[in-house]
């Protein structure tokens, strides 16, 4: 009997061991082996090793999702406030959820993004498709985080402002004149309401978040939705790649833009009610090589307030701005970088000084918000109506004050300038890192020093820094580094006030703004010492020789009141 021929093992190397998740964060360097032991040894029965990670602190979560996540081949979430719509949470019954281990995120048409711990699971899928009667998108989801939204989403009272299919009846709403375009102009571009309810609540949730810019970026998958809030950036969004073309044609077509036109640059204006507020959105578009890019610039008249006694500008520095706002002539400018609340307060002296027996007329590239007795001049470049020719043409209209949005170039300088001289109040932007710099800048551009001068009243150099959110505001000691850096001259051993970051604050630390100001006035000899053409640093040492405090001695003294963190007046004041 012929024996039976016996298998051989080939000589190619048998399959390679798929890495387990500790072993995977410890060859990366997320954790160390002491850690992965110290889980191991706290990991409860039916924990999972991640969570267990998390729960003591040595993996954030955004650390270990992309591991999970490339396990299971699906996208990962964080769980934030903010990012679930609670209708579309509840299309689910709780049980059913508890029960699934998983929470709708949000629906747009069709499709229900779900969040689970398991985006493999079928049979789970197929239980929730049949409940809703839509199609599920999974994405993978830390169950503590899952089982912390669901108690909060089906609790009492639960609202979140996100973005969903289904909009709160005026909620959102554009004036007649836009609408009209919207019935004219949609029918070719966007003809799916999902889009428009998308667009409506991410202007609706920008408003609500206090958020001063919206970017929507054009990415190579999705599309990326960030809010600026308190002048820090965040993400709130990533809708699906597909999206982005109908996103920004409806925006367009609000704005009043041209939806064919995609190679070059566009602006344009919104106007919308929200929550009974009405609002004006300053919409930009930039071509760029994935897609158009558009900014949303949202002027909330009842966000900010225009009255100079509630700024913030201490009380001896008031009093001088005031002095010099009732002066008939003479150039008074606010100096500081894009986005420190330099328009804002020339709104806020402008407010305190208008009246039915005064002409003030402003030009300003654009008109940011509407004032009632004001003249206002949008600066239109494409229609050649720069800001030296509309200064020009407002100096025959016989106005007592001329407000200019910024000085950019020597012609709208030297005119500013010499309409300062013959008896006009002017009021002006710049930007300078400080006052005194307002001075030396006036004379690079070519404006002659005799003149600055005779025509100069002040300058009021500004920056906004954040506020310490009260919800996770802690004490704590800075490093020594960081004070000498500053050179503190205070005592060394006291507590300065931060925030570790919490949901209220989108885990930032901060929540609103305040701003410090330095005032620098101009006296007798400070004008002899720009007519002779003086060093900046002659012009400082006589400016605090006269009392004037810098912006870093009063961003150090909101820190020691505890109204900021000393990590904000070194981000924002000490680099400069």
């Amino acid at each position: 009997m012929t024996p039976a021929p016996t298998l051989k093992t080939t000589d190619s190397a048998p399959p390679k061991r798929r890495m387990r998740l500790g072993e995977q964060l410890l060859s990366s360097g997320k954790i160390t082996q002491a850690e992965l032991e110290a889980a191991l040894k706290e990991q409860r029965h039916g924990q999972m090793l991640g969570e267990t990670l998390v729960k003591l602190g040595f993996l954030e979560e955004t650390d270990l999702l992309p591991f999970l996540a490339q396990q299971c081949n699906a996208p990962w979430i964080l769980l934030r406030e903010g990012g679930i719509d609670p209708v579309a949470a509840r299309m689910i019954p709780r049980p059913l959820a508890e029960q699934l281990k998983c929470i709708g995120l949000f629906r747009v048409q069709g499709e229900l993004t779900l969040a689970m711990t398991n985006p493999r699971d079928l049979a789970a899928i197929d239980r929730v498709e049949q409940q809703t009667g839509l199609r599920v998108r999974p994405v993978l989801a830390l169950e503590s985080a899952i089982t912390e939204f669901l108690n909060r989403v089906y609790g009492e009272g639960f609202q979140v402002e996100t973005v969903t299919a289904d909009l709160e009846e005026g909620a959102v709403s554009l004036n007649e004149e836009a609408i009209e375009l919207d019935l004219e102009g949609m029918a070719n571009a966007v003809d799916e309401s999902p889009v428009i309810n998308l667009v409506n609540y991410i202007l609706l949730q920008a408003v609500r978040q206090r958020a001063s810019d919206i970017h929507i970026e054009a990415g190579p998958r999705t599309t990326t939705v960030r809010f600026r809030i308190d002048g820090t950036l965040r993400e709130v969004l990533k809708p699906r790649r597909e999206f982005h073309p109908a996103l920004v044609s409806r925006l367009k077509v609000m704005a009043k833009m041209n939806i064919a036109e995609h190679r070059l640059p566009q602006d344009g204006r919104i106007h919308i009610v929200v929550d009974r507020r009405e609002i004006d959105v300053r919409a930009s578009t930039l071509p760029t090589v994935l897609g158009e890019k558009v900014v949303l610039r949202i002027l909330d008249r009842g966000s900010v307030t225009f009255r100079l006694d509630e700024l913030g500008i201490p009380q001896q520095q008031l009093g001088t701005l005031k002095t010099m706002l009732d002066r008939p002539h003479g150039l008074i400018l606010a100096t500081g970088p894009t986005g420190s609340g330099k328009t804002t307060t020339l709104y806020s002296a402008i407010e305190l000084i208008k009246s039915v027996e005064r002409n003030i007329v402003t030009v300003e590239d654009p008109v940011e918000y509407r004032l009632d007795l004001i003249n206002q001049v949008h600066v239109n470049s494409g229609a050649s109506l720069t800001f030296a020719k509309a200064l020009r043409s407002i100096l025959r209209q016989d106005p007592d004050v001329i407000m200019i949005g910024e000085i950019r170039d020597l012609e709208t300088a030297e005119t500013a300038v010499q309409a300062a001289l013959t008896g006009h109040l002017v009021l002006s932007t710049l930007h300078t890192n400080d006052a005194a710099s307002a001075v030396t800048r006036l004379v690079d551009m070519g404006v002659a020093p005799f003149k600055i001068s005779a025509s100069l009243l002040g300058v009021v150099a500004q920056r906004l820094l954040r506020r310490v959110c009260p919800a996770c505001r802690g004490s704590y000691y800075p490093p020594p580094t960081m004070l000498d850096a500053i050179n503190y001259g205070g005592d060394r051993s006291r507590q300065f006030v931060r925030g570790s970051g919490c949901d209220r604050c989108f885990d930032t630390g901060c929540q609103g703004r305040v701003g410090v100001y330095e005032l620098l006035s101009v006296d007798r000899t400070l004008r002899e010492l720009i007519t002779n053409g003086a060093s900046l640093d002659e012009l400082r040492d006589h400016a605090r020789a006269s009392g004037y405090q810098p912006l870093l001695q009063q961003g150090l003294q909101a820190a020691e009141d505890g109204v900021v963190s000393l990590d904000e007046v070194v981000r924002v004041i000490a680099g400069d």
